[in-house]
């Protein structure tokens, strides 16, 4: 009898989360409405942002944010899976305990933190070391631009990274220790190496939970804010550059929704909160659909 109103009481739990997330988006859907009724899928595509003549064009903030996260996630991706493999498969257990306390306190800083360190360490070693030392390679569009400052994607890029290679190492970590002794020994035994028991049997057995964490990381990415902020550089233009500055979706929601009087400025950065929460649900969908699809795969 217990047990049975445990179960109705967390499926009310469940319905309520899921009522107020419909009711949270159908308020951004009706508060963004002006600008859907006057600008409609070319608020998607314009190029151009402009407040003060009343142009309105989010492309900018879309490719900023897709573009930071992308190339976030791939660094820590590399970082994270590595320092997991190290931290369950090759390092001393007395070493494997502080190594993983010291991932989850940097996970736990605050982005604000992260954000000033930012702005007076990594922002001045990329305008005196990084952008000379890539300079040769400016014929290649990537490093074409230049940032007089340092406020650039680079920035942001490396600043995400550092915020989300604890999270995809902490859950990458957890995932292969969890692949069963029994296995490793049975490939050791048919006289396979270490190196040869991560690649064929660890990383292979804890795939989607290494899918899951990097998911994880991603959306954070997406979703970050302040540190991103204070770094990027905050332009309006779209460069190919990862040099130049730029703008995300977070963060001129952060910079503007304060100065925004007029009404389709403010139906304008609803409407881009709301991209955001379609976009970072697409792809976590997708994400997790890849997961499904790998589980059911493997059994």
């Amino acid at each position: 009898m217990r047990r049975d109103k445990f179960k109705v009481l967390t499926l009310l739990f469940s319905i309520l989360f899921l009522i107020f997330s419909a009711l949270f988006i159908c308020e951004l859907f009706s508060a963004s409405s002006l600008t859907w009724s006057r600008l409609g899928i070319a608020f998607i595509f314009g190029q151009r942002w402009d407040p003060l003549n009343g142009v309105y064009g989010a492309l900018p903030f879309i490719y900023g944010t897709i573009v930071s996260s992308t190339f976030a996630l791939l660094v820590a991706a590399v970082l994270g899976i590595g320092v997991a493999i190290f931290l369950s498969e090759i390092s001393p257990k007395g070493l494997r305990e502080p190594l993983s306390a010291v991932m989850e306190l940097i996970a736990a800083i605050p982005s604000v933190i992260i954000g000033l360190w930012g702005i007076f360490v990594l922002v001045p070693f990329v305008r005196d070391s990084l952008q000379p030392m890539v300079s040769p390679l400016s014929f290649i569009p990537l490093f074409s631009g230049r940032s007089p400052s340092g406020l650039s994607m680079l920035a942001a890029i490396i600043v995400l990274s550092f915020m989300i290679t604890p999270i995809v190492a902490t859950v990458a970590k957890d995932c292969l220790l969890m692949v069963p002794r029994e296995l490793k020994e049975a490939a050791y035994g048919l006289g396979a190496r270490r190196y040869e028991v991560i690649r064929h049997v660890s990383i292979p057995y804890a795939k989607s939970g290494i899918i899951g964490g990097l998911i994880l990381g991603y959306g954070r990415a997406i979703g970050e804010t302040m540190a991103v902020t204070m770094v990027i550089g905050n332009s309006y233009a779209i460069s190919p550059s990862l040099l130049s500055p730029a703008h995300t979706m977070a963060a001129v929601l952060a910079n503007e929704f304060a100065e925004a009087t007029d009404a389709l400025y403010l139906s304008s950065l609803t409407a881009i909160a709301l991209l955001l929460i379609l976009i970072s649900l697409v792809i976590n969908l997708t994400g997790r659909s890849v997961v499904i699809r790998w589980q059911r795969a493997a059994r």
